[in-house]
């Protein structure tokens, strides 16, 4: 029988990993673009290597940077950095939308 995974534990940690990136990563514009290469280039295989290197290449940054920033910074100050930086990217994505939705005036002629 298998033994149970401990909060904590090499399981638990990459579960919650995987489980996380995974379900992020569905439907994101990352995913439609491999979609798109794939068919665009007939070659899936070639398309799946390369998308699954530049995940792994910018997974690491992160794992880098958050193990750089767990140094500077207690765990409390990083989960509220995060959640502000998550908030402030949501609020400047959200305007880049209503923008995009807004139609642009036409330059006024200058007489």
């Amino acid at each position: 029988m298998a033994s149970p995974i401990h909060a904590g534990s090499w399981g638990a940690a990459f579960a919650s990993t995987f489980t996380t990136v995974f379900l992020a990563e569905l439907g994101d514009k990352t995913q439609l673009a491999a979609l798109l290469l794939s068919a665009q280039s007939g070659r899936p295989v070639v398309v799946f290597i390369g998308a699954s290197l530049a995940l792994i290449c910018s997974s690491l940054v992160g794992v880098l940077l958050g193990r750089w920033l767990a140094r500077l910074m207690a765990p409390q100050q990083l989960e509220r950095l995060a959640g502000i930086l998550m908030v402030a990217l949501g609020l400047w994505l959200g305007r880049q939308a209503v923008l995009g939705l807004v139609p642009a005036t036409p330059d006024l002629p200058l007489n």
